[in-house]
């Protein structure tokens, strides 16, 4: 029984975008692993960006500084 756990920083994520993301690893590990996607558990675990470092600072004092979590 596969349990996978998520963690994303707390962003504008919707409804349908945190479905699009559950089926997609529902998928991948029924592909990958072979598991049964009833027996599979995932969870999303939004972070606030002043609980998340990167390279030694919050991220959300990146943002200040123009960091962007967006694919360019």
């Amino acid at each position: 029984m596969p349990f996978i756990k998520v963690d994303v920083l707390r962003e504008d994520l919707n409804r349908e975008t945190k479905q699009q993301l559950i089926r997609k690893i529902s998928e991948a590990v029924t592909s990958v692993l072979n598991k049964d996607p009833h027996l599979t558990h995932i969870v999303i675990n939004e972070i606030e960006d002043d609980n998340w470092g990167y390279a030694g600072e919050q991220v959300s004092l990146l943002k200040e500084q123009g960091f962007s979590t967006e694919k360019k």
